[in-house]
């Protein structure tokens, strides 16, 4: 890494101002060939703003601009880096960093900021992962665990973890090579606690993952129902817009509509699809296949019936094919409204007790739909602000699988095998782990990781 980097770091297009930064030992020494300030950058006190101009050889003005100085190890890659901010635009921005590029910086790769910043020792992987999570987030709360896992809390559960397995490794592996010097030496039992503590842990963290991955991804979730149920309807109002076309005829709906919302802070993708029932119209059978898709694919699925007229054989074979297919299902009675009879209600509540009673048309039962919406995607134990998530499914994959040697690691003290082939399974454990924060993992991991970011990151 010893040559110098340089990139844009804000969105490239037409915009008020725009930032490109460049990192490396030659960041000032570039700087000084191309801004003309009050002083020198070399010279320049760290950490502080300079009004200047950048400068053509031929003395010819590209821009007014505010340069930041930011001499090492305080910096973001912990490198000497420099800011420079000046005017957006494509013309400007390009000619900027061109002239840098020039002078000797290099154009940065995809999330070599961020590479730098990780291969320096200031973040780990884990860390380093989150920045673009941050960069992605779609709501409050989706932020608020990106940031977490970038303030280091994921990395301090999973270091915790891995000092503890390591010094049980460690004293294992003194009693194997050492037998001859007088020391304490570490019992099956202190050893089979220390994994079960270790899984405790680690269950956790992998039983998080469901409500993590929705606030990193957004959860989906499904209408379905027979036509003319209110299907576009509640999608339309989930989303404060008229996104579906709403009419009295059964099959308006011919394909499905997807839209992404926030509903209390949690991304949700909401589908609406096409009519289930037995067509012989073309058009309207793909759009009903497309809906069983839809159906087996979501992570949450809303079965929309009509209070009205609830007790058919279509809606019946509905149901059936519902949970047939899904786990995940929240059945919903619409037009409420319309019924008038108390015991209809009761029946209705008698048959499907978790069921959600609304009426989109009077706009009546909806909070209860959202809050149960909500509920679902991030339980009611969810403590966003002091639980620790897991977000990405790169770490829920090691986590599982450092679970799974701790668990050989049991079951080799519980048939009697001899502490070295305990150790092998914890070094195992381990390594998972240690992929998880960048310790154990190999280039090609790394390279992939930082090839997602944009490049001025």
């Amino acid at each position: 890494m010893e040559d110098t980097i340089a990139g844009i770091s804000t969105a490239v297009g037409n915009a008020g101002l725009a930032v490109i930064r460049m990192s490396g030992g030659k960041a000032f020494e570039i700087a000084d060939m191309v801004f003309r300030g009050r002083e020198k950058v070399v010279s320049q006190k760290s950490h502080t703003l300079q009004y200047g101009r950048i400068v053509t050889d031929d003395g010819e003005i590209v821009d007014e601009v505010l340069l930041t100085k930011m001499a090492a190890p305080r910096t973001y890659t912990r490198e000497d880096v420099v800011e420079i901010s000046c005017h957006g635009g494509y013309y400007v921005t390009g000619s900027i960093l061109n002239l840098l590029i020039e002078k000797g910086a290099r154009p940065a790769e995809p999330g070599e900021f961020t590479k730098r910043a990780f291969l320096n020792g200031r973040i780990d992987l884990s860390q380093a992962e989150a920045v673009m999570d941050v960069i992605q987030a779609r709501t409050s709360k989706s932020s608020r665990a990106a940031l977490s896992q970038l303030e280091g809390k994921l990395s301090s559960e999973l270091n915790a973890i891995i000092d503890g397995l390591t010094n049980t490794l460690a004293h294992i592996e003194v009693d194997l090579d050492y037998p001859e010097y007088d020391h304490e030496e570490l019992s099956m039992k202190q050893v089979e606690d220390e994994a079960k503590k270790a899984m405790s842990h680690l269950d956790r963290l992998i039983e998080s993952f469901h409500y993590g991955k929705i606030l990193r991804e957004g959860m989906d979730v499904v209408i379905i129902g027979r036509p003319n149920t209110g299907k576009s309807s509640l999608l339309n109002y989930l989303t404060r817009k008229n996104r579906a076309i709403v009419t009295d005829i059964p099959g308006t709906t011919r394909d499905v509509i997807e839209e992404t919302v926030n509903i209390g802070g949690i991304p949700i993708k909401l589908t609406d699809t096409a009519g289930v029932r037995e067509t012989e119209d073309p058009v309207e059978s793909i759009g009903v296949a497309r809906s069983l898709e839809a159906l087996k694919k979501a992570d949450l699925v809303l079965l929309l019936l009509d209070a009205t007229d609830w007790q058919g054989e279509e809606d019946k074979r509905l149901s059936e094919l519902v949970k047939a297919h899904q786990e995940h299902f929240i059945t919903v009675f619409n037009k409420m409204d319309l019924v008038k009879d108390e015991s209809t209600v009761q029946e209705i509540m008698k048959q499907n007790p978790d069921a959600v009673l609304v009426s989109i048309k009077a706009e009546t039962g909806l909070d209860v739909l959202e809050k149960r919406l909500i509920d679902f995607a991030l339980g009611n134990k969810m403590d966003l602000d002091n639980q620790v998530l897991v977000t990405n499914a790169r770490h829920e994959q090691q986590l599982r699988l450092a679970c799974g040697a701790l668990e050989s690691a049991l079951e080799a003290i519980r048939s009697g095998m001899t502490l070295d082939i305990v150790a092998l399974e914890l070094k195992t454990a381990l390594e998972h782990l240690g992929r998880i924060t960048g310790q154990t993992a190999d280039e090609e991991i790394i390279n992939a990781i930082f090839s997602r970011f944009c490049i001025g990151k």
